[in-house]
């Protein structure tokens, strides 16, 4: 840059040209301060020229470069802008971009003072399933708690002091009737009624145990939803059968669409069975299982009748060498005969639950007298009962 405007090796300065053409008699008549003088002038000129030649090299790179990133027409004042950075680029596409780093994830170390097992993220769908959980809990607490209510309305809790101290020998029917009511009656909807078929000879509480039935059932539900029907005095001849029939549906559909109002259950109780006319049992059994009304399915029927009591007989007596303890296991050996024979007798006894009644013992019989004779106001005298007894 300095070797264009620096004077070359051989060549002689302009000013030394002219200094050269001075006569020399100036030399000679100079006098050495002089000398000194102009070797300063000529000292200061060259750093003069070379001053200015910089100087001016400089302004033609200044001019050149911005040239470069300004329009040769455009008025805007001569700053940088990113407008004219952006024209520049895509003028020359052929530039390469610089690929963007990406960032890599960070790994988290688990510091050394708190020594953990790292766990995922506590996903919220458990805190649904807990919710579900608990209002499933409640629902099932809630139907339990109701189905104690509609029980506790019947009150079954007195029925069976009832039954315990009025009905004697028959411990293992009471409670198993007790145990067929308690849960029938924890609900109110049900797909089929409930049928309880009480089988015994003459004289071991079969009737009895429905009058005491009767009262208990018309004291919670009222009298007008409870029934008690006798064969022999409601239909005694051939000829009332029609009437029967007829007067028997009305009051069964009455009864039924009284209950279905007041949400309660009614109860049918029909004594000396096996007097009833085919054709009133076949009444009986439409009413019992109906094909299209709800309303007859939530109804408790007891059907009281003496059929095969003298096979019970024969049964019981040649099975008295067994121990008391296993007259359980009498009624569960009697059951399934009795139940081949009543359906044989009529369909009517095809899904009833039946309930046998065992013969009394000595003790039984006087246990009856003994607490008839305390109801009359007598003196329960034990030599004249073991003489009533015999």
């Amino acid at each position: 840059m300095f070797q264009n405007h620096m004077p070359k090796m051989g060549e002689q300065d302009p000013s030394d040209r002219l200094r050269g053409d001075q006569p020399k008699e100036t030399k000679e008549n100079g006098t050495g301060s002089f000398s000194q003088f102009s070797s300063s002038v000529r000292t200061m000129v060259r750093i003069r020229q070379k001053y200015q030649a910089m100087k001016k090299r400089r302004l033609e790179i200044a001019a050149v470069s911005s040239q470069s990133f300004m329009s040769p027409r455009s008025t805007s004042p001569k700053f940088f802008t990113f407008e004219n950075l952006q024209d520049t680029i895509n003028s020359n596409p052929a530039s390469p971009r610089k690929r963007k780093k990406k960032r890599k994830a960070r790994v988290l170390y688990p510091s050394s003072i708190l020594r953990a097992v790292p766990t995922k993220e506590r996903s919220r769908a458990k805190n649904c399933l807990y919710l579900l959980c608990i209002i499933v809990f409640l629902q099932i607490y809630n139907a339990i708690e109701n189905l104690d209510d509609h029980v506790l309305k019947y009150d079954l809790d007195g029925l069976e002091k009832t039954l315990k101290r009025e009905v004697f020998g028959q411990q293992e029917v009471a409670e198993s009737l007790l145990g067929h009511l308690h849960d029938y009656l924890s609900t109110y909807v049900h797909n089929k009624p409930l049928v309880l078929s009480l089988h015994g000879p003459t004289g071991v509480g079969k009737s009895h145990v429905g009058r005491l039935l009767a009262q208990h059932f018309s004291s919670v539900v009222g009298e007008g939803l409870v029934m008690q029907y006798f064969v022999l005095h409601h239909c005694p001849t051939d000829d009332d059968i029609p009437q029967c029939i007829k007067s028997l549906d009305s009051h069964i559909s009455e009864m039924v669409t009284q209950a279905e109002e007041e949400e309660k259950i009614p109860v049918f109780i029909f004594d000396e069975v096996e007097h009833m006319p085919r054709e009133l049992l076949d009444t009986l059994q439409d009413l019992i299982h109906p094909k299209n009304n709800n309303e007859y399915l939530n109804a408790i029927y007891i059907l009281i009748s003496n059929l095969g009591h003298e096979d019970i007989t024969k049964f019981v007596l040649h099975n008295s060498s067994v121990a008391v303890s296993g007259r359980l296991s009498l009624s569960q050996e009697l059951n399934p005969w009795l139940r081949s024979y009543v359906e044989r007798y009529h369909m009517l006894f095809l899904e009833a639950e039946l309930l046998p009644f065992m013969l009394l013992e000595k003790s039984h019989v006087m246990d009856c007298f003994i607490d008839e004779m305390s109801r009359e106001g007598f003196y329960p005298d034990r030599s004249h009962v073991e003489r009533l007894a015999e």
